[in-house]
């Protein structure tokens, strides 16, 4: 069985995150000038480009080390189903060639992102605890 450069705790906070980003919806009203509190709070669900859960995930990602974004990668291509645990090493080899150090885009841009996580995840028999509130 191969080893993880990157934490099941880790892959699991990301895997959070990107289900909060996944319920995100395109900006309704991009000029509106009314107070959150008189909108109920629903501008908190609309996707804008300062959105606190990308700088979150952004951040999160851009501090790991070279090795736990590839196996991030990998991991994800895994759970996607591009390649079986057996070729982990090939999965490695082509996230470590892509590596251009832009890992949060390219994830936030996979739809689905957070389920092939888990999924990969499961192929590697850890498992996260969605439970989970504040970063590792």
């Amino acid at each position: 069985m191969p080893e993880l450069a990157v934490s099941a705790e880790k892959v699991g906070f990301l895997i959070e995150k990107m289900r909060e980003f996944d319920v995100k919806e395109q900006e309704s009203d991009p000029d509106s000038g009314s107070n959150s509190t008189d909108d109920k709070m629903i501008d908190v669900l609309e996707d804008n480009a300062d959105d606190p859960v990308v700088r979150e995930i952004t951040g999160f990602i851009s501090a790991m080390t070279e090795d736990e974004r590839i196996d991030l990668v990998a991991l994800m291509r895994l759970g996607r189903g591009d390649a079986t645990l057996e070729e982990w090493d090939d999965l490695r080899h082509e996230a470590a060639e892509g590596d251009n150090k832009r890992t949060a885009r390219y994830l936030l841009g996979e739809p689905l992102v957070s389920d092939y996580l888990a999924e990969g995840l499961d192929q590697f028999g850890l498992s996260w605890n969605d439970e989970r509130t504040t970063p590792v």
